[in-house]
Order: C-alpha cells, then structure tokens, then sequence
C-alpha cells in the first residue's frame, strides 16, 4: 500500500476529529463529527512518514447519524488503529481532475497516474457524483454507432447517448469483445471527435495489461482514458472508478463536444464491493445479500448517459455484467435490465462451437435501435433485414431443437433451408473473427445468407427491397 501527504494546500485544516470509536473492514466509525456531511472527502491521518509528515489515506463519508459518522477509507485500514489515527475534513465532496490532457493517460481507480507520467493538467476539478439532468434538457438519442461488430451493428444497433450492457458468463470473451469496440467504434462521418473512457473495476494485473495493450497496439489510447483499478486494490476503490470515469466523460462530451464511449467492466465486481461494504455497515441485506439500495446506486451511474439540447456531445455506456452461473436472473443483470435500454447477451455453447465474438441474438436486444437506423443513418433497408434474420434464425433454431427428437428424414424443405441458414448465420455473420466490418458490409452479407429463400418466405422484407437488395436480381 502507497499512501503520499497531501499538497500543502490541502494540510491546512481547522477541522480534526480523533475519535475513532470502531474500525470495520474498510471502514470507520467516528464519534463527535457533528460538522462532517454525507459524501464529504476526508483524509485518515495515520502514522508519519520518514521525514515526520503524516500518512493520509482519503476517504468519503457514507453515513452521518447524529454525532457518528461512518467513513470508507479507500486505501483499506490495514495498519490503522484506533489511537493516533485523526480524521480531517476537506470541506468537500469526492472531486477528480477533468480535462483533455488526460486523452491518453492510464489512471488508477482514482483518477491518479498509473502510467508513471506527471499529474495531468485538469481544467477544473469536479464533484464525481455529477450533477442530475433535467430531464427536459436531454435529448433523445438517434445516432448511429459503428461498432464494427456484425451482430451488434445490424441487430443490437447502438445509438449515441444509449446504455447498452453486454450480459457475460465467466469465463467468456467478453474483455476481448469490450476492448474490440472500445478501439474500432466510430459515428460515421465524425471521427475525429470520438473519445473512449475505459474503466475497469477488480481486474488482475494480466487483464489490465491486456487492456493497455490493445488500446496502444490499436492506435486508439490517444484518445483514450483508461482508468484501472486491480483486484489487489482497495476494494472501496471500485465504489469510486465508475463515478471518476463518468465525471471524466461528461466533461470531455459537455464542455469539448466530444462523442464519448463509457466502457465499465465489470459492474459485478462493483456490485461485489457495494455488498462488502454493506456488510461491514452491518446494514439489513437484500436479494443475496447484496444491499437493497442496489437498483438506486447502479441508475446513479447508469443514467449518467445520454444527450443534452443544445450539446453536441454525448455519453453513451457499455457496461460489462458478468453473471454468476451464467444466471440471467441473477440481482446484478437483473435490475441493470430495468434500468438499461436493451443487453447483449454472450452465449456458452456459441463459444464451445468456436464462433467469435459469441453473440446470441435471441435473447438480446437494443431497445434504442429504431432511433438510430434507417435511410438517413445506416440504410433504409435495415430495419426489414434485421426483422427477417431473427424470423429465419429463429426457425432454424426451432428446428435444431427438433433434429434430435425427429431425425433428419423428417425435415421438409423449409426446415432444411432454415437449419441450413441458422448454421451459416452463427459461423459466417456473428463469428466474423477479428475483421471489421462496415455496416453497408455487414448488410450486404445479411443479403447473400438469405438469398437462399425463396420470395413466399422472405415476407418480413418489402418486394421493392428485395428487388434492389437481394444478389442477382
């Protein structure tokens, strides 16, 4: 553990409390702190360094009762007793360093660097919590987003200014497939002002290389930031990455017009953490033990997202769930799914196949996908061939469940045809590999894989579509 005094400026304090009554976990219990407030940034004072300066450690007040306070010490209490620790106000809430010189920097959990550069030079500092938008001034999202990634772009559209998780068993890809997008998305025709703001909560050390890495090797960390917060870190530190990044975010899209990509991985580590805490609060637990205030902490981050009136930036996120189990219905992508505009749903057996990136597409939606597609954004026949995929695959499907039961003799030609099709669809059009794909690509082939089919059972699509789309008419 590294902790570091604070600049002179901060050390001038009027406000000194040494009544630490009880130490939890990461916690702390301070009697007398009438004048402290909630979300307030304080500094824990334990022991002196070699030259006589004292160690600080910052921490953040979660709860305020009467003359008790409960504060979370974000580098952990290890080492901290009762006697001698003193706990000094800032006078302020949790704040972080905002501004364009971070493009490019690694960061830890905290917003400090990682990268072993200087401090970057912020324009100003901002409370990470945000501010809440007037619901009036945002305006409803309706820009393409090109990931490059065929099952998202045709039929998971995301649109700018949308929250869209990816729902993931561990184990699966879903690291690799969240770096992809964070180095290959794009808005057409506006490239130069798109920005990334990579978090990752509770990685280990090979991960968070990983994602260095990929960004570097991709060329994109320069409009980058990546923020890193290791699973030896903290674990209150994780509470405070997702706030930082976002802060980072809403500034570069508010104030610099920049069409930003929040990419939050993984919220259940997060999630994790909020229910360690609760614990050593020793508050009432929820649904498998995590806190019932859960759904209320995870929309004060996801509703962080959007479009203003008036702005021509934007935040859209990409959380990444893992789901215990590869349960569904598990609390943390279970109440995301209430609060989020769709999900992407990785598959298992897609992954035990060999298809790249394992997307499965029938339980997977984008809710904000008629918004941001269509003549004028994507192609105008967009919307029909993504509605005949998911009729033709879903068919297919059906009839792979029924192969086994049946046996291949029974099959009539349609259900040849569409089991034919369902097995092109997974291998050709969702495992694509590492290739990009534009989205006039993406539905060209979508053409090619249904030109099999004869008209009587392409009826999602209009004929004048199918005559100017369909290959070889």
């Amino acid at each position: 553990m590294t902790t570091v005094p604070a600049p002179r400026a901060e050390r001038l304090y009027t406000i000194v409390h040494t009544a630490v009554d009880r130490i939890a976990g990461p916690l702390l219990v301070v009697e007398g702190a009438e004048d402290l407030t909630y979300g307030e940034f304080v500094d824990v004072a334990a022991g002196v360094d070699a030259h006589g300066a004292p160690l600080l450690r910052r921490g953040q007040v979660l709860e305020v009762d009467g003359g008790r306070a409960v504060v979370q010490v974000f580098g952990g209490t290890a080492g901290v007793g009762r006697a001698g620790t003193t706990v000094v106000s800032r006078g302020r809430p949790a704040r972080t360093g905002v501004g364009l010189d971070l493009l490019g920097r690694v960061l830890d959990g905290a917003g400090r660097p990682r990268d072993g550069g200087p401090d970057p030079v912020a324009d100003q500092e901002r409370d990470v919590n945000g501010l809440p938008l007037n619901p009036v001034a945002r305006d409803h999202p309706d820009e393409f987003i090109e990931t490059g990634v065929s099952a998202i772009d045709a039929l998971l559209t995301l649109v700018r200014g949308q929250k869209l998780p990816i729902f993931s068993g561990y184990g699966l890809p879903a690291d690799e497939l969240a770096a992809r997008i964070a180095t290959e998305a794009r808005v057409p025709g506006d490239q130069e002002g798109f920005a990334v703001v990579f978090a990752a909560m509770g990685v280990t050390r090979r991960t968070a290389d990983f994602f260095t890495e990929r960004l570097v090797s991709a060329g994109s960390l320069a409009r980058s930031v990546l923020l890193l917060n290791l699973a030896e870190d903290p674990t209150v530190e994780r509470i405070l990455t997702p706030r930082v990044a976002l802060t980072i975010a809403e500034h570069l899209a508010y104030e610099h017009d920049l069409h930003v990509l929040v990419v939050l991985t993984d919220m259940t580590s997060y999630c994790e953490a909020l229910r360690e805490i609760s614990a050593a609060r020793e508050e009432l637990p929820g649904r498998r033990g995590y806190p019932g205030y859960m759904y209320t902490d995870l929309a004060t981050l996801y509703e962080r997202a959007g479009r203003v009136r008036g702005r021509s930036g934007s935040v859209t996120q990409l959380p990444i769930l893992s789901m215990p189990d590869d349960d569904i219905s598990h609390p943390v992508p279970d109440l995301t799914g209430y609060i989020t505009e769709g999900q992407v749903v990785l598959s298992r057996e897609l992954t035990r196949t060999g298809v790249s990136p394992p997307i499965d597409v029938l339980p997977s939606l984008s809710r904000l996908m008629n918004a941001g597609i269509g003549a004028g954004r994507t192609r105008e026949d967009h919307r029909p061939v993504a509605d005949q995929l998911y009729a033709c695959h879903a068919r297919g499907v059906e009839v792979r469940r029924l192969l086994s039961i049946v046996g291949e003799g029974a099959l009539s030609e349609e259900d040849r045809r569409s089991l034919a099709f369902s097995t092109r669809f997974e291998r050709e059009f969702v495992g694509q590999g590492d290739g990009r794909r534009s989205i006039a690509e993406t539905l060209d082939l979508a053409w090619q894989l249904l030109a099999p089919f004869p008209d009587d059972e392409l009826g999602r699509i209009p004929p004048a579509l199918r005559e100017r789309f369909r290959p070889g008419t």
